[in-house]
């Protein structure tokens, strides 16, 4: 009776995770597509009358606002909008792309190592845009006066380029710009090898008086991308504000509120980010700002993280200098935590989606890339991960299967304490404590293994779902992306019958293998006499197959390799406590009926 208990507590977990997983993921991506249906009707027609942005300080206005958009009008072709200004090129090993020097704005950036598919002769992936096309998305640096009149730095300020035209890491450029009244700056541009930009700006006033003036960043969205829509994964405006900590802002958030303020800061950052790629701008370390993330419908609708420095003030004569940041790229994982560390860059890291339970999570995919770093296949390392957390758990999964193995054996015990006492529920209870505890039994020991997998299992479907590093990554044979689920399916007889099938019947050959483990770690225990309890442990395995179908296939391989060898410890212990192993005669019972019903 209280084996049949555990396991009715283990299905009721299970029960729970299937529910989890349709309210958290299922539900919400179609309500999120819904949207993005919506979104896109109305972002298409807002363009079709898209004006000016009167919000926005040109180059020779005064102002103490943070430029909201740019002017809007109907969309151009990348190709147009490239060639309709003078640039700078950008060559460095992870990107490629051009600064337009009208705002020295970065909108035009290519990933030379992602592509937009597994197969490699695909298109690499393009993170950013030139707002005049309809996927315009860009990060700019310029600044803000406080003086009336004074002339700054903005969105359509025309730089003049100084010497070499191409930045890579080797070769800065260097860009200057006179207000004509005196004001000064020469801005020049770094890049790493990898994502990071840096903008450090000399400002040099011969104006005759004093200015005072402010540094803006933005990060400006054209576009609403289609996002995964799941719970565990945010899509969106992003920041952290100092004191206030980190900044997850939906857009469907955004829209609602139009603007939101997190307020006055000493440290961070702000930007947007996507599943695999972001991009932001940081103000220099220690410096005060306010941040903004906003959603603007003047024009054409955008999206919006921006931050404003506080107050800079430059005497007559003298000069002053400034250091900004810009991120654009892959949210590669060391590459992002250097960042926060090499560059003090306050909690750059979370920039990567490690959720609530990072202590879980991040440990995990460190486990899982040193592994990784051994045998070069992910896939492996989740094997070799996974048989690493079981002995991590040994010793309380042996005790848990030891004190299962015991309640098997003191059954026949049971069954006579149960004849004893007949109704008498309160002496049988009684009794059956007195039995546990001189055999020395913990009757919910049988729990345990359930209880474990589940942290190990959402820590790393979170992984396995959120880093780049999983992306596109093969397995052996088929599985070309742990990321994605498996690709063949049983009733196209895994690609042998020349048709699609749905996606509700994509039950690949992963999935199945999982169903099988699972089925056979069920039989290793006797079949409960409850027709009830028998039913739903028959038809457990084949729920978890067509659930886990849709996961990622590294998932799924986890937990297929997880119930073997979870099969081959309980048979050892089994076998050492010398209790009988059901597994054979419940697989010949079930056969031998099958043969008594067709005859």
């Amino acid at each position: 009776m209280e084996n049949n208990r555990n396991y009715m507590v283990a299905i009721g977990l299970s029960i729970i995770v299937l529910i989890a997983w349709q309210f958290f993921y299922v539900t919400p991506k179609m309500e999120r597509e819904r949207a993005d249906t919506q979104q896109e009707q109305m972002v298409s027609a807002e363009t079709a009358t898209s004006g000016s942005d009167a919000a926005i300080p040109s180059a020779g206005t005064s102002s103490t606002a943070t430029p909201s958009g740019t002017a809007g009008d109907q969309p151009a072709s990348r190709e147009e909008a490239l060639s309709s200004g003078a640039r700078i090129t950008i060559d460095t090993p992870d990107l490629k792309g051009s600064i337009n020097l009208k705002g020295a704005r970065i909108d035009d950036l290519s990933l030379k190592n992602y592509h937009e598919e597994v197969d490699p002769s695909s298109p690499i992936i393009q993170l950013l845009s030139p707002a005049a096309t309809d996927l315009g998305y860009f990060a700019e640096i310029g600044y803000v006066s406080a003086t009336q009149g004074q002339n700054v730095p903005g969105p359509n300020t025309e730089w003049i380029a100084e010497g070499a035209t191409t930045l890579s890491p080797s070769s800065p450029v260097t860009l200057t710009w006179d207000n004509g009244t005196g004001l000064t700056f020469s801005r020049t541009i770094t890049v790493d090898d990898h994502y990071m930009f840096a903008y450090e700006d000399l400002v040099t006033n011969g104006s005759g008086e004093a200015v005072t003036l402010a540094n803006y960043g933005r990060v400006t969205r054209y576009f609403k991308p289609k996002t995964a829509g799941i719970y565990v994964l945010h899509e969106g405006l992003i920041g952290v504000a100092g004191e206030h900590g980190l900044q997850e802002i939906d857009y469907k958030d955004v829209e609602e509120d139009g603007t939101i303020d997190p307020g006055s800061s000493v440290g961070g950052w702000v930007g947007i980010t996507d599943k695999y790629w972001a991009t932001a701008v940081i103000p220099e370390p220690g410096t005060g700002f306010d941040s903004r993330f906003g959603y603007f419908k003047d024009g054409r609708a955008r999206y919006q993280s921006d931050f404003k420095s506080d107050d800079i003030s430059v005497a007559s004569g003298a000069s002053a200098t400034t250091t900004t940041r810009i991120f654009a790229g892959a949210k590669e994982v060391q590459v992002i935590d250097n960042y926060d560390t090499s560059l003090g860059i306050m909690n750059f890291d979370l920039m990567i989606d490690w959720g609530w339970f990072y202590f879980l999570t991040k440990p995990m995919f460190w486990l899982l890339d040193f592994f990784y770093h051994l045998v070069g296949n992910f896939g492996v390392s989740i094997l070799l991960t996974t048989i690493l957390v079981k002995a991590i758990f040994f010793p309380l999964a042996n005790k848990s299967y030891k004190s299962m193995a015991n309640m098997k054996k003191v059954q026949p015990k049971m069954e006579e304490l149960k004849a004893k006492f007949g109704d008498d529920r309160m002496g049988l209870q009684q009794a059956m404590m007195q039995l546990y505890k001189e055999e020395k039994i913990n009757p919910v020991a049988g729990c345990w293994p359930v209880l474990l997998q589940i942290p190990v299992f959402f820590s790393l479907y979170k992984v396995i779902y959120i880093t780049i590093e999983m992306r596109h990554a093969p397995f052996f044979g088929w599985i070309q992306d742990l990321s994605a689920p498996d690709p063949t399916s049983l009733f196209n007889l895994f690609g042998l019958l020349p048709y699609d099938v749905p996606h509700a019947l994509m039950i690949g050959v992963w999935p199945l293998i999982m169903g099988v483990t699972m089925f056979l770690q069920m039989r290793m225990n006797p079949t409960p006499p409850d027709p009830t309890q028998a039913m739903i442990f028959t038809w457990m395995p084949v729920v978890f197959t067509f659930m886990l179908a849709s996961f990622p296939a590294g998932l799924v391989i986890y937990w297929a390799w997880n119930n073997t060898l979870s099969v081959m410890q309980q048979g050892v212990i089994m076998k050492r406590q010398g209790v009988k192993i059901e597994l054979w005669d419940n697989l010949k019972t079930m056969f031998t009926r099958k043969s008594k019903t067709e005859s």
